[in-house]
């Protein structure tokens, strides 16, 4: 995909916007794109991977250390802050590298790219949750007595609220993919109006 720098600055900005306008409360009206937000970005910016990753990433933390700061809680000290916390960047990578495999494969738009988005994105979203959600209940104080019965069931309680969310947000990103490739196409073959009328 060949996108100007410029784009590439446009689609930073405003998948930035999103996360940060939806992490700011994991619960609120508006879930959490920040996993949407990654596949997303490794989609489109696949090849800016040294510059987006580390600030979406960085992003992310400083959210999160806001958002617990403005509660009058140490952000050490939040039960979110566990080791698993360092997990996020291997959940996180697995969902740039889903929507980058996902931008190497895709060809056209088409019921094909449609299955493929749907499979890549479930496989993505499934590995993130096992790493986030299995690194939490293993390494968290909050979890007493971890068993494997126990994250089963912890997983069970989680994962469809988790797919179902990433699944919504990329399906709005897909929608607007298809508009503006239909957008440009129209705009590619339409007839020069010419200057001159005679």
């Amino acid at each position: 995909m060949n996108l100007s720098p410029r784009q590439r600055i446009g689609i930073f900005l405003v998948l930035a916007l999103v996360m940060a306008s939806t992490r700011i409360n994991h619960f609120g009206a508006l879930p959490d794109a920040s996993w949407a937000v990654f596949f997303v970005a490794g989609f489109y910016l696949r090849d800016s991977l040294r510059w987006v990753f580390p600030l979406l990433m960085a992003l992310a933390v400083l959210i999160d250390f806001l958002v617990i700061n403005s509660m009058g809680l140490n952000f050490w000290g939040h039960y979110c802050m566990s080791p698993a916390y360092a997990f996020l960047l291997v959940a996180y990578a697995v969902m740039w590298f889903g929507g980058a495999l996902l931008q190497r494969l895709h060809r056209e738009i088409g019921v094909r790219s449609l299955l493929l988005l749907t499979t890549v994105l479930v496989l993505a979203t499934s590995i993130c949750f096992v790493i986030s959600n299995g690194s939490y209940y293993q390494l968290s104080d909050e979890v007493t007595s971890p068993s494997l019965a126990g994250w089963f069931k912890n997983m069970g309680d989680w994962y469809l609220g988790y797919l179902r969310t990433t699944l919504a947000y990329v399906s709005v990103a897909a929608a607007a993919h298809v508009i503006g490739a239909r957008w440009l196409r129209v705009l590619a073959t339409a007839p020069e109006v010419s200057g001159n009328r005679g």
